[in-house]
């Protein structure tokens, strides 16, 4: 594995759990399936299960590192 194997594809779920959190945007899962704010935004009640933990994966990460958007 490279370190590209770490960056999440734009709009997926892991990829969207970063930014809401990076954003103080509340937990809410969601995924773009072709890429952020491009086609339709697939909320959690259409999400598989393994997606949902994907966001959650995302989520915990962010929450981890902690950096969040300083809108100073």
């Amino acid at each position: 594995m490279t370190w590209l194997d770490y960056i999440p594809k734009n709009g997926s779920p892991r990829d969207r759990a970063g930014a809401d959190f990076y954003y103080h945007r509340p937990y809410e899962p969601h995924y773009y399936p072709d890429g952020t704010g491009k086609g339709i935004r697939v909320p959690a009640s259409d999400m598989t299960p393994e997606q949902i933990a994907e966001y959650d994966e995302g989520w915990e990460q962010a929450v981890e590192v902690g950096e969040r958007k300083d809108w100073g």
